[in-house]
C-alpha cells in the first residue's frame, strides 16, 4: 500500500492555485451534483462531524491568514464566503460547503462486520470512475476492478481497523492522462472489452496526474476520512526538468511491478509507447 505515517496537521494543503481550483469545483458540483456528492442516512453524522472539525477549528488554526471564525460563522477571505459554524442538517448542503472550501475530495468509510463501507462522498476530481457508483459499497467491491487488489485487500481492512484517532497515514497514487480535465468519470481506466490499441497522444494535453491520499480517523463517529488532493503536471515540464527518462522508466515499470495488470488498467497499453518515445527523445 506504500502508506507512511503522518499527522492530522498535514490533512489540508493549500497552494497558489487555491482560488481557481475552488471556483472550478463549484462549477463541477453545480453541473454534476449526482456524481460529485452523496450521503446515506448512516453517513450524515460523519459528514457533520467533518464539517465541524474543519470549519470549527482546524482550518482557522492551520491557515489563519485565509480562514477565521467567531461564535457563529466561519469566514474565507479568499472567496469572500461565510458559513455557519453549526453544520447544516442537510448533508448535501454540508458537503457542498466543504467542496467550496477545500480542494480535497473525500470518501467517508465506516467499519462494518463485513468490512469498511462508503457512507458518503464529495468528489470533484474522479479519475476514470463514477463516485456515485461507490456509495454503499464495501472496500472490496469498490476496488473490484483494480488489478491484484486481492493481494492487499485483507491487509488494507486490517490497517483501517487499527488506525487511531489523532494519527493519519498518506500515500501517493499516480497515472498518466491524455487530457487536462480533473473531472473524468470514464476513460482514464481500461477494462476488459475496451479498445486496447496504442494511440498517438497530444503531448500538450498529456499530464502526470498525482493524488496525495490521506486516511484520518474522526474521534466521535470513528469514521475514516479518506481524502485526496489531485495535482496535474504537464509531461512537457517534466521532460524540460531533465526527468523524462525517469518517468519513462516508471511508466514501463507498470508492466513488471507486483501488479502487472496496472499496465492495462491505467491505460499504459494505449499511451505508454507514445509517451515514452517523447520522454526519451
Amino acid at each position: 500500500m506504500a502508506l507512511k505515517s503522518t499527522t492530522p496537521s498535514d490533512l489540508i494543503i493549500i497552494d497558489q492555485n487555491y482560488l481557481s481550483r475552488i471556483q472550478e469545483r463549484k462549477v463541477v458540483m453545480a453541473k454534476h451534483e449526482s456524481h460529485t456528492i452523496g450521503c446515506l442516512p448512516c453517513g450524515v453524522e460523519a459528514v457533520q462531524e467533518v464539517y465541524t472539525y474543519l470549519l470549527g477549528g482546524y482550518l482557522p488554526t492551520r491557515y489563519p491568514t485565509i480562514f477565521s471564525q467567531d461564535d457563529k460563522f466561519f469566514r474565507n477571505s479568499v472567496t469572500g464566503v461565510s458559513l455557519p459554524l453549526l453544520p447544516p442538517q442537510d448533508p448535501v448542503t454540508a458537503l457542498k460547503s466543504l467542496g467550496g472550501t477545500v480542494e480535497d475530495d473525500m470518501f467517508f468509510l465506516r467499519e462494518t462486520p463485513d468490512g469498511h463501507q462508503c457512507t458518503a462522498f464529495l468528489c470533484c476530481c474522479p479519475s476514470g470512475f463514477d463516485p456515485a457508483a461507490k456509495i454503499g459499497k464495501l472496500l472490496k467491491d469498490i476496488h473490484q476492478p483494480v488489478p491484484s487488489y486481492e493481494k492487499i485487500g485483507a491487509s488494507m481492512e486490517k490497517y483501517f481497523s487499527r488506525l487511531e484517532v489523532g494519527k493519519s497515514a498518506s500515500r501517493i497514487n499516480w497515472s498518466i492522462t491524455s487530457t487536462p480535465e480533473l473531472f473524468n468519470i470514464s476513460g482514464n481506466h481500461v477494462s476488459e472489452g475496451d479498445n486496447m490499441d496504442s494511440i498517438d497522444i497530444d503531448i500538450k494535453k498529456t499530464h502526470v496526474r498525482m493524488e496525495l491520499q490521506t486516511l484520518t480517523r474522526m474521534p466521535k463517529t470513528r469514521t475514516i476520512l479518506f481524502s485526496f488532493k489531485t495535482y496535474l503536471y504537464p509531461i512537457e515540464d517534466i521532460k524540460a526538468e531533465g526527468l523524462g527518462s525517469d518517468l519513462a522508466d516508471a511508466i514501463q515499470g507498470l508492466k513488471t511491478g507486483n501488479a502487472p495488470g496496472m499496465w492495462v488498467y491505467k491505460g499504459g497499453i494505449r499511451w505508454g509507447k507514445s509517451a515514452c518515445e517523447y520522454l526519451r527523445s
